[in-house]
């Protein structure tokens, strides 16, 4: 979060933080956000708010708010966006440290790893129904588009 704040105060963009917790929250998060005239939303990524995925891309659907998530699953259940790290790579990550374990390597021993493979998914049917272009130099980072 503090690196989205930071980006926001470099870009001169106001950025309002609604958080949402439990699954009512949601839908009063999505008024607070209509109210305040959000011209985009960033989800980030939470295991809760991964759990209501559906609900989510729903509610930027019928506010046609232009979201961004940090899961790949998003923009294929209809949102406009993701970015974020490659989940497969990470898991294959965890798999290599616990192969080390079972071979003996102590834990504590191995090197914390950050994520080296990030993912852009770009939905150009949620694109089109929200009358967005989405412009050609971000479609040619995408590592996929959903058309």
């Amino acid at each position: 979060m503090r690196e989205v704040e930071e980006a926001a105060r470099a870009k001169r963009v106001q950025l309002q933080v609604v958080k949402a917790g439990i699954e009512t929250e949601i839908d009063t998060a999505f008024g607070t956000l209509v109210q305040l005239h959000a011209g985009a939303l960033v989800v980030q990524a939470d295991s809760f708010l991964n759990s209501r995925r559906e609900q989510l891309v729903a509610l930027a659907s019928r506010h046609a708010a232009p979201a961004i998530y940090q899961r790949s699953e998003f923009a294929v259940a209809g949102g406009l966006i993701s970015y974020g790290s490659s989940i497969t790579d990470a898991y294959r990550q965890a798999g290599i440290y616990a192969g080390k374990t079972l071979k003996g390597s102590k834990p504590a021993d191995l090197s914390v790893q950050q994520p080296t493979k990030f993912e852009l998914l770009i939905n150009l049917k949620t694109a089109k129904a929200l009358g967005r272009t989405v412009p050609q130099s971000i479609l040619a980072r995408a590592g996929e588009i959903i058309e």
